[in-house]
């Protein structure tokens, strides 16, 4: 058929088609030609490759060093094998030809020495960079063959011995960096050859010996860091050749003598560090004379003379340190304008002259020290609009005047030392608006008027010292406030009187407490005994009288720490022995008997006529009791009868601080086993003096507690009060506190999901009864994780409820507030009305910071929902209206209400107010829903379309929280 259609077509179609035949041939033929090249140019190569004696001689060097590795070093480089080229291997580059150029294995913790690197098989290495691993033993001499190398760092190791002199054989370094290791002996001379060095890092070692004269013949150095070791002698008059420098480390060595002339050539320099060795001598006039210099630091040395001159003008200075030397010169004269300047230190020389205003002109100054000179004149209030000061430290002068009420502009001061002047005045009230004052020392001045109640406002204080002034007063109860001190609490040496506050012994990270040399009278409360930090007390010189704290630090001080005196006793082998407390068996309260020789007899009978009425008291019935504000007789109604008070103070051992289970605002708690058996737990309150009214209020406040019976509220069994021991007394919970329970990572994953769920519907259980079951209605006003206890069952019991209601209000840990930090309302901050609502916000504030932890594994699908559920709750209990609340509530509020919006989908509502705060039935009718519809919820665990899935976003929401 073929022919036929050959044979009907025309000559002139025959003729294209032969000739599209002999094209399409040439084509293949040509492809075929170009792909076989390309194969034989591919085969060649690879063949090129695989029989380069050079490359297979690198590979086999680096892989003979990895096997010289740590077993998890050589995990690191897995991908060092034969089975692939080095140039494919980590940390490795290469050159055109194949061959390996570079080594760069920084930071991966590589364990092992260099002793089997063969250096000498890597001809062409220019780079190599092993900082930060765990690299050992000596520098080997052998490193001498990487004859090409251009960069080194084997810095941030550990590496011993000393530097190799064959070092001088590597020509070609232009960075040689081995610090932050272990090297010992002196700098070769031999590093004086390498003529084409920009950087040399030999800092933090244990270097010895003089500082080489040859590396003065180094003219591309640009880095030259050699500090931290202990180096000895001068600095060689070469160095001031080296006219390229820009940065010269020598601080910490023990460098001594003047510094060279040939130093004030080094015009370029950026940095300049000579602290802490033995310079003497003056300083270089012509430091700065680029106009570059940046960070000049000199402290610590013996250098002696003027500032130089160069210094006034430097206009680029960041840091200065003069510190520490014998330098005179006049302060307001000597030092100019500077805009850049950070940080500046003149301590501890023979300054004179005053403090210049223009300091204020450093905008971006963070800290100026002055201290320990002979500056005086007054503090310019100028300083107050340095708005960056974190540090003003101008003790140690002859300062006068009054303390700049300028100073409480600064918000961003830490310290604020002052010290040892001639100041004079009332403390600024404004010092207790800054926020992050942390170190208070104005001690040793003469400071009139009280101590200013602000102060108790400055939430991060862990350093305050007003000791040696003309303070008087009593001590204001805002100090106990400061929860942060720590370190120091000095009030020494002032006309302060008045009893020393009990809730003191809430300070529980104080390690030092001053009060000696004043005039206060009283007793050292005993909650004292609670400051398990404390290591020293000083209480001398006041007209302190009664018993000492009972803990180690009073019992061990020195007897200076209690002498003169009103009549301090307790157990220390210098104080005698207190008296017994009388008439325990037969009442609960010690009389104070007054016995002077006129009229003993009088007083004598009025005791007996006050104990015939109080015997007679103890014939009333329970409600007669009740009423009756004049009985000293102590009585506890329980359901298991009357509780002997003996009996408690026997299991207690007079309640001995190794039976305290728990240190609270209002008291601390103890664990006791009665002689039935009974196990309870018993709240000693902090001692307050009440009145008539007073009594008879808490008395009444305590019975209506009696009435509560709720399966999620602890149950009160009972109470004692009188002058000096009053305490409650609670059914015993096995687990303790949640709080306690969230400190012990184990004990907190034993919380897992559907506990934590139970725990949350417990204690809405027990609000809505305190809200709406209880007439009246009672508020809680302190809902946090430390007032919830757990069963052996882990059900949830909401304890210390209504404890601030019957407290003397001016006995309470947060004055005219109760309640933990981190839980109470905002409203509470700017408002005295306490509401339901309160109870609302810490019940949501506890769900978010508390019971919703990120340490626990992904709950299952159908509780994450149950979960986010209760967060929408949660983050409904906390919206209050930012409106209401002062600028830095407002600030708050609005920013973590923003963002609980970025990880729930809160349903759109207005903002409410304190008072459009949900109400406890809206909430617990939310959780009894959730529990009554888990089967509908398990329909919707699984994951919407192109949305996150729950598990996932409850990861979220609980790292925020966190």
């Amino acid at each position: 058929m073929e022919a036929d259609i050959v044979g009907k077509a025309s000559p002139y179609l025959l003729m294209l088609q032969s000739k599209s035949m002999v094209l399409k041939a040439l084509l293949c033929l040509s492809l075929i030609s170009f792909f076989s090249c390309m194969n034989k140019q591919h085969f060649a190569l690879a063949a090129s490759v695989s029989s380069n004696p050079e490359t297979k001689e690198e590979a086999e060097a680096l892989l003979r060093w990895k096997t010289s590795l740590s077993n998890t070093s050589q995990d690191f480089l897995s991908s060092w094998s034969l089975s692939g080229r080095p140039c494919n291997w980590l940390g490795i580059t290469c050159n055109e030809a194949g061959s390996v150029k570079g080594l760069n294995l920084t930071s991966i913790g590589l364990r092992g020495t260099l002793d089997d690197f063969k250096f000498s098989s890597l001809s062409n290495l220019s780079f190599l960079d092993l900082h930060d691993n765990e690299l050992f033993g000596n520098v080997p001499s052998h490193i001498s063959n990487l004859s090409k190398i251009t960069f080194l760092h084997l810095g941030f190791n550990q590496f011993t011995g000393r530097i190799p002199h064959e070092v001088g054989k590597l020509v070609k370094l232009n960075v040689l960096s081995l610090s932050t290791n272990f090297l010992q002996g002196s700098i070769p001379s031999s590093i004086g050859k390498l003529t084409n060095l920009s950087t040399l890092h030999l800092g933090i070692n244990q270097l010895s010996g003089f500082i080489p004269p040859e590396l003065g013949k180094l003219k591309s150095l640009r880095e030259l860091r050699l500090n931290l070791n202990n180096l000895t002698g001068s600095i060689p008059a070469s160095i001031g050749e080296l006219i390229g420098l820009k940065v010269l480390s020598l601080y910490g060595n023990q460098l001594s003598g003047p510094l060279p002339q040939g130093i004030n050539n080094l015009t370029n320099l950026t940095l300049f560090f000579l602290s802490n060795n033995s310079f003497s001598g003056p300083l270089p006039q012509t430091i700065c004379h680029g106009g570059i210099l940046q960070d000049f630091c000199a402290s610590n040395n013996r250098f002696v003379g003027t500032v130089p001159k160069g210094l006034k003008n430097c206009t680029s200075l960041t840091r200065l340190r003069l510190d520490r030397n014998n330098l005179i010169g006049n302060v307001s004269e000597d030092f100019g304008i500077y805009p850049n300047l950070d940080y500046i230190d003149l301590s501890y020389n023979n300054f004179h002259g005053e403090v210049s205003p223009n300091w204020a002109k450093c905008q971006l100054l963070t800290s100026l020290k002055m201290s320990d000179n002979l500056i005086s004149g007054e503090i310019p209030p100028e300083l107050g609009e340095s708005s960056l000061l974190h540090v003003l430290d101008l003790s140690s002068n002859n300062l006068v005047g009054k303390i700049p009420n300028e100073l409480g502009k600064l918000k961003s001061l830490f310290n604020l030392t002052l010290s040892n002047n001639n100041l004079s005045g009332a403390i600024p009230t404004q010092l207790g608006t800054l926020p992050d004052l942390a170190y208070l020392d104005l001690a040793a001045n003469k400071l009139s008027g009280p101590i200013p109640r602000e102060l108790g406002d400055c939430s991060k204080m862990y350093y305050l010292s007003l000791g040696n002034n003309e303070l008087h007063g009593s001590i204001p109860f805002e100090i106990v406030h400061l929860i942060s001190l720590q370190v120091l609490l000095n009030l020494s040496r002032n006309w302060l009187t008045g009893e020393i506050p009990w809730q003191f012994g809430n300070l529980l990270k104080l390690e030092v407490l001053d009060f000696s040399h004043n005039k206060l009278r009283g007793s050292i409360p005993s909650s004292f005994e609670h400051m398990q930090s404390l290591r020293a007390v000083n209480f001398s010189y006041n007209d302190l009288e009664g018993p000492i704290p009972s803990s180690k630090v009073f019992e061990e001080a020195p007897i200076e720490a209690f002498q003169n005196n009103k009549g301090l006793c307790g157990n220390h082998s210098g104080l005698k022995t207190c008296p017994p407390l009388q008439n325990q068996k037969d009442q609960c309260s010690v009389l104070l008997i007054v016995t002077p020789i006129v009229g003993a007899s009088v007083l004598l009978s009025i005791i007996i006529c006050v104990a015939c009425i109080l015997y007679k008291g103890r014939k009333k019935s329970g409600n007669e009791l009740r009423d009756s504000s004049q009985s000293n007789l102590f009585s506890i109604w329980s359901y298991d009868g009357k509780l002997v008070y003996e009996d408690i103070r026997e299991a207690t051992e007079g309640f001995d601080m190794k039976y305290c289970i728990g240190v609270g605002g209002h008291g601390s708690v103890y664990k006791a086993e009665l002689s039935t058996g009974q196990v309870v737990a018993v709240k000693k309150l902090h001692s307050c003096l009440y009145s008539e009214l007073e009594k008879k209020t808490f008395k009444s406040e305590i019975w209506a507690l009696t009435k509560i019976r709720h399966r999620n509220i602890v149950k009160l069994l009972g109470f004692c009060s009188h002058s000096q021991e009053s305490f409650l007394v609670y059914e015993y919970l096995e687990r303790g506190s949640l709080a306690n329970m969230f400190k012990d990572l184990r004990q907190a994953q034993d919380l897992d999901w559907t506990k934590r769920i139970n725990i949350i519907k417990g204690v809405s259980n027990a609000l809505y009864y305190l809200h709406h079951d209880c007439k009246p209605s009672m508020i809680h006003r302190d809902i946090s994780s430390s007032n919830i206890l757990l069963d052996a069952n882990y059900e949830a019991r909401l304890s210390d409820f209504g404890t601030a209601r019957v407290v003397k209000h001016d006995c309470i840990e947060l004055t005219g507030l109760a309640g933990t930090y981190g839980y109470m309302a905002p409203e509470l901050a700017y408002t005295t009305k306490v509401t339901e609502k309160c109870d609302v916000y810490g019940f949501g504030n506890m769900l978010l910071k508390d019971l919703l932890d990120k340490r626990l594994e992904d709950p299952t699908p159908e509780v994450a929902e149950e979960i986010l559920t209760i967060m929408k709750l949660a983050f409904t209990c906390i919206d209050v209206n930012p409106q209401v609340a002062r600028q830095s509530t407002e600030t708050r509020t609005a920013g973590s209400h923003h963002q609980c919006q970025a990880f729930i989908p809160l349903p759109t509502r207005p903002q409410q107010t304190g008072q459009q705060q949900p109400a406890t039935g809206s909430y617990l009718l939310v959780l009894q829903i959730t529990h009554e519809h888990t089967h509908i919820i398990q329909k919707m665990h699984q994951p919407r379309p192109h949305s996150k899935s729950r598990s996932h976003v409850l990861q979220q929401t609980s790292h925020y929280i966190k």
